[in-house]
């Protein structure tokens, strides 16, 4: 007997927001979150040798990880989630500090259990 293919059905892309920094460049952000994620995010580091810089720097890149959607950078997209984890882990220090802060104001307005 013959398999039947399963039908998936399409899931619509979640909403977005796009947030532009001073050089022209582009972020988009999701502006929602699977409960998991939203509860993955909450969770304390498991290692009790954690410091807090190091809590705070992997949370920061997970926030990164789940929210990113696309990096517009010079005119050339990034959209595949490995190469924007990436492209974020390089970033210069003011590449940083705006996506900090434009995250920071993201999850304040879409996210507020995460703040």
């Amino acid at each position: 007997m013959a398999k039947r293919k399963q039908r998936r059905r399409r899931r619509e892309p979640p909403p977005t927001s796009e947030y532009r920094d001073p050089g022209g460049n582009v972020l988009v952000l999701r502006e929602q979150l699977s409960p998991g994620s939203i509860r993955k995010l909450a969770e304390r580091p498991s290692s009790a040798a954690a410091s807090f810089d190091d809590a705070w720097a992997r949370r920061e890149e997970q926030l990164f990880e789940r929210l990113a959607v696309r990096w517009e950078i010079a005119g050339l997209p990034i959209d595949d989630q490995r190469l924007l984890l990436g492209r974020y882990r390089m970033a210069t220090a003011d590449e940083r500090r705006w996506v900090r802060k434009t995250i920071t104001e993201h999850v304040e307005r879409f996210l507020p259990e995460l703040s």
